[in-house]
């Protein structure tokens, strides 16, 4: 064998040497994405129960509170309901918080954040509350939001729809709405 044959299976041993080694490096880069995925899974999971029980907590706050401040805004409290689920023609609905009595019902979306697109969604739901809750289709249906954080900018946009804003004030939960304000009827 001549000394370029040599120096061409030299060439060509090497880069054999070399693509084992580069997929021994990809399947180990591989095994490690998969790993990470895994790991990222796990930590979004933990933030969505975690999530879920600031969400519980918050919801625990206003659901005593709600009796005592609606009835010092007139409406008489008989029933709270909490997470009212209806399902009808395809369409579902879950209420956080149904605060009823004979005439009348609450519909409270409840958030640890309040955002402006939470008091979109809930006006979306009180449009479509009595399709999914026949029973009370002959109630003044009427909306609140609360929240633990509840930004101005939420504030003022659930008032002009003409929703009840409850926010956390100290270790309690208040009606932030003026004594002026006339709820919106659904």
């Amino acid at each position: 064998m001549s000394a370029a044959q040599e120096e061409i299976w030299e060439i060509l041993r090497k880069l054999a040497i070399s693509s084992e080694e580069t997929d021994r490096r990809m399947q180990e880069t591989d095994r490690r994405m998969q790993e990470t995925d895994r790991k990222l899974k796990e930590v979004t999971t933990a933030i969505g129960r975690l999530g879920n029980r600031l969400g519980e907590f918050v919801e625990e706050m206003v659901r005593p509170a709600v009796v005592k401040l609606f009835q010092q805004r007139g409406i008489a409290v008989h029933q709270v309901f909490r997470g009212a689920y209806a399902e009808r023609d395809g369409d579902a609905m879950e209420i956080d918080l149904l605060v009823v009595n004979s005439l009348e019902a609450v519909l409270v979306e409840v958030k640890s954040e309040l955002k402006v697109d939470d008091v979109k969604e809930h006006v979306r739901r009180l449009e479509r509350f009595k399709t999914l809750f026949p029973q009370y289709a002959g109630f003044r249906v009427m909306g609140a939001v609360a929240g633990m954080v509840v930004a101005e900018e939420s504030a003022r946009f659930a008032y002009r729809q003409g929703l009840f804003v409850l926010g956390q004030s100290g270790d309690t939960v208040t009606i932030r709405n003026d004594m002026d304000f006339q709820p919106g009827i659904w």
